[in-house]
């Protein structure tokens, strides 16, 4: 986190030293800053991880951002039908998730996508309880939360 807070300081001063204060300049002075903490991470321990990590953010973004979009438009198609499309019903989720912290974000990722609420994680913390609101083919369900939990470990770990 801290070499992240280095990265936008980097791209600050980019922005600052160019004296074009748009968003694109920023973002290139972002990019810029990143290579050069690239570089810098092959002889400094401290900063190794966060040129893998950064990309995994970005991936895992991208990726909700479209399961959100997927899941607005089929909740959206059922508000504008007559009748109910839906079958909802409650799934066991294994976790592959090891800490609180883990378990939590993996609970609230879950929640935040429509048509998926989060409901409880059982005592031993290796099941999550979700409710679906399309429920037809579980396994397919199962996976694609699986997927979700997969993308969002990599990123954290």
């Amino acid at each position: 986190m801290i070499v992240f807070f280095w990265n936008v300081l980097l791209a600050i001063a980019w922005v600052l030293m160019t004296g074009s204060f748009s968003f694109l300049n920023y973002l290139f002075g972002f990019f810029i800053g990143y290579l050069a903490i690239l570089i810098m991470s092959r002889s400094i321990s401290v900063v190794t991880d966060y040129p893998r990590r950064l990309p995994r953010v970005l991936y895992f973004l991208l990726y909700f951002i479209e399961e959100l979009i997927r899941a607005n438009i089929t909740i959206a198609k059922d508000v504008i039908t007559p009748t109910f499309l839906g079958k909802p019903g409650v799934i066991g989720l294994e976790l592959d998730a090891k800490t609180n912290l883990e378990i939590t974000l993996v609970a609230n990722i879950i929640s935040l996508t429509p048509g998926t609420l989060s409901l409880d994680v059982s005592a031993d913390k290796k099941t999550l309880f979700v409710h679906a609101m399309y429920l037809t083919d579980e396994d397919k369900v199962r996976e694609s939360l699986k997927i979700l939990e997969h993308r969002l470990l990599k990123v954290m770990r």
